[in-house]
């Protein structure tokens, strides 16, 4: 079969590999859809440093059910099935584990990342982390599904009411899921980042308010949009030291932010705003029960996410688009590789 392998940093391949077979649990999933992440553009760069190395990409998967362990399979699948990929395999015993907070498990496995990526024609997959995919959900918008699963655990970490404003840091493609999921829900989206095509994209997708922080003070704009109240929730998706430092003051009294970005070093916090404006914040890691909510609002057309699809490409196709997503980040906001050759849409 074949599979898009690094075999290290900046050196990456469309290869043939051994098809596998399951084990206890498990299930053979021929691979329809794979989405490229920009964390497959990190362990390309060689800047996480939770991957190693050689390793196949990818985790944001969709496909059909080749075989499965029929004596450990809880949620009753049968091959033919057509299903969506929850990629975060937990030990199911820690303490986060114990409370629901699989997402948090001390022994969290990522696809592509601590394990090897779905970015193939077939992979196998424990048949608990699989989600049924709606027959009326194309491929394409089935490989969305789980960067929107992402930016819906923010917004829930941020416990988001609608009439709230939340200002979100980063256009990004989780930044701006967060922002149609805060519009879908009642929220008013404050779109912040310095690329003016970015928050024109923003604007154009129904985002209500967009700041570019590069030539306007974020901290009177959200004053002016808000009343002076401030934003009521603050999600920060870039992981740029600034914009978590800026984070603390675009919060209102009594509010909270949530921190989706993954900082490369140390940011300096002034800790006494903490106490005087009384805020919560916490951290968003990847997600946990979120897919259903996903595909519910995918396919009821709440969440276009279709909107932020840049293009597909086949899988000859992906290296070099992984390549040219690192030198261009720009023109890229999100790709899904047609992995089976087949209609995907």
């Amino acid at each position: 079969m074949k599979v898009i392998k690094l075999e290290k940093p900046w050196e990456i391949h469309c290869v043939e590999q051994e098809k596998p077979a399951p084990g206890k649990g498990q299930a053979l999933i021929r691979v329809i859809t794979a989405g490229i992440c920009g964390s497959d553009i990190g362990a390309f760069r060689g800047t996480n440093g939770l991957v190693s190395y050689p390793r196949v990409i990818g985790h944001e998967l969709a496909g059909i059910i080749e075989a499965i362990d029929e004596e450990d399979n809880p949620k009753g699948f049968k091959v033919g099935d057509e299903v969506i990929i929850d990629p975060y395999i937990y030990c199911g015993h820690c303490y986060p584990c114990s409370i629901g907070r699989t997402n948090c498990c001390t022994d969290l496995k990522v696809l592509g990342v601590q394990t090897e990526g779905g970015m193939a024609e077939y992979f196998c997959h424990p048949s608990k982390l699989l989600v049924r995919k709606p027959a009326e959900m194309s491929w394409t918008l089935a490989a969305m599904a789980e960067p929107l699963t992402i930016s819906l655990h923010g917004v829930h970490r941020g416990g988001l009411k609608a009439g709230e404003y939340c200002a979100i840091y980063g256009a990004g493609p989780i930044g701006l899921l967060a922002g149609l999921v805060a519009e879908a829900y009642g929220a008013h989206a404050i779109m912040i980042d310095i690329v003016q095509e970015r928050l024109d994209f923003a604007k154009e997708l129904g985002i209500e308010y967009i700041i570019n922080s590069g030539n306007e003070d974020p901290v009177k704009a959200v004053s002016e949009i808000t009343g002076g109240t401030m934003a009521q929730l603050v999600m920060e998706c870039t992981g740029a030291n600034p914009c978590i430092r800026g984070a603390l003051d675009l919060v209102c009294n009594a509010g909270r932010i949530t921190l989706t970005g993954w900082p490369k070093k140390e940011t300096s916090l002034p800790t006494d705003l903490f106490t005087k404006k009384e805020i919560d914040v916490r951290g968003a890691r990847t997600s946990a029960g979120e897919f259903e909510e996903a595909v519910e609002l995918i396919v009821s057309g709440k969440v276009d996410v279709l909107k932020i699809l840049t293009r597909t490409v086949s899988m000859e196709e992906a290296p070099e688009t992984v390549i040219d997503i690192e030198k261009n980040p720009g023109q890229y906001m999100k790709v899904v590789v047609n992995v089976a050759g087949c209609d995907i849409d």
